[in-house]
C-alpha cells in the first residue's frame, strides 16, 4: 500500500529512541498517523512541528498497519504560529475537533478550512470567525448540522437573528421576538459569508452557540469535556483585541 498527499501537522509523539509518530490532517486521506524514522533527529525536529505543511508519502504492507511516512516541507508555519497565542490555540482547538472524526476518513473541506485559518491567524477577528465556521462544519461532518439559511417558522432568509436550541434551525428577529430569552443569539457573520465578524462579543456569541450543540450532541454523549484549547483560544482573542485597542497600528 502506498499513497502521496499533502498534509498539515497536528502533532507528534516519541517512538523509541530515534523515531516519532506523526499525526497529519491530509487533503485526501483525512486525519492520518504514521511512523517517521529518525523523526527525533536535529534535522527532522524543525520540520515535524504542529502547523507545518508537508508533502507526505505513506507506505504499509497492508492498509490496517500504522505505516511509514516520508515527509518533505511545503511551508514552515510553526515558528510563526508559536509566537501568536491566537494561532497556537486555534490550531490546538482545530486538532481536538478533528480527533472526534474516525481516522483516515477524508474531509477535504476541513483540510482546506484549516489551511485558511493558519494563513489568516494574524487577523484576530478573522481567525475567530474562521474557527466558528470550522466548528459549524465539524457539527455537519459529525451528523449534527445546523440549518442557518432560512427561518424555521416563516421560511424567510431575512433578519435571521436566532437559532432554536431544539431544532438547530435559524429563526428570524420578528418570529423569535416572543421567545428571545429561550433562543440562541446568532451573529450576522454566521448567516452571510460576505459579512465579517465585527467584535469580540460576536465571536463569543457564536462560540456559545456552537458550544451548545457540541455539548448536547458530542461531548456529553461521549463523556468528554470541551477542549481546554477552546477557552485558551477565546482568552487569546480577547487579549489580542484589547492590546490592539490600547496600541492601535
Amino acid at each position: 500500500m502506498e499513497w502521496r498527499d499533502e498534509g498539515i501537522i497536528l502533532g507528534t509523539r516519541r517512538h523509541g529512541e530515534t523515531s516519532a509518530i506523526l499525526e497529519l490532517m491530509t487533503r485526501e486521506h483525512g486525519r492520518h498517523m504514521g511512523l517517521v524514522r529518525g523523526g527525533r533527529s536535529r534535522r527532522m525536529q524543525p520540520l515535524l512541528q504542529a502547523g507545518n505543511r508537508v508533502d507526505v508519502i505513506w507506505r504499509a504492507r497492508i492498509d490496517e498497519h500504522l505505516g511509514m511516512m516520508q515527509v518533505e516541507p511545503v511551508s514552515f508555519s510553526a515558528a510563526r504560529l508559536i509566537e501568536q497565542p491566537v494561532a497556537l490555540y486555534g490550531l490546538q482547538l482545530a486538532a481536538s475537533h478533528l480527533r472526534l472524526l474516525p481516522e483516515r476518513d477524508p474531509h477535504q473541506n476541513l483540510f482546506e478550512t484549516l489551511a485558511i485559518i493558519l494563513e489568516h491567524c494574524e487577523d484576530t477577528l478573522i481567525a475567530g470567525e474562521l474557527l466558528v465556521r470550522f466548528e459549524v462544519m465539524m457539527l455537519e461532518e459529525l451528523g449534527f448540522g445546523l440549518d442557518l439559511k432560512r427561518c424555521a417558522s416563516t421560511g424567510t432568509d431575512q433578519n435571521l437573528t436566532y437559532v432554536s436550541p431544539k431544532s438547530g434551525r435559524a429563526v428570524s428577529r420578528d418570529a423569535g421576538a416572543p421567545w428571545a430569552d429561550k433562543l440562541l443569539a446568532m451573529p450576522p457573520f454566521m448567516v452571510n459569508s460576505s459579512v465579517r465578524a465585527a467584535s469580540l462579543a460576536e465571536i463569543v456569541a457564536a462560540f456559545r452557540l456552537t458550544s451548545f450543540f457540541f455539548t448536547r450532541h458530542v461531548w456529553e454523549p461521549r463523556a468528554q469535556r470541551p477542549p481546554e484549547a477552546r477557552d485558551g483560544f477565546l482568552n487569546a482573542v480577547a487579549r489580542s483585541l484589547s492590546n490592539s485597542a490600547i496600541c492601535p497600528s
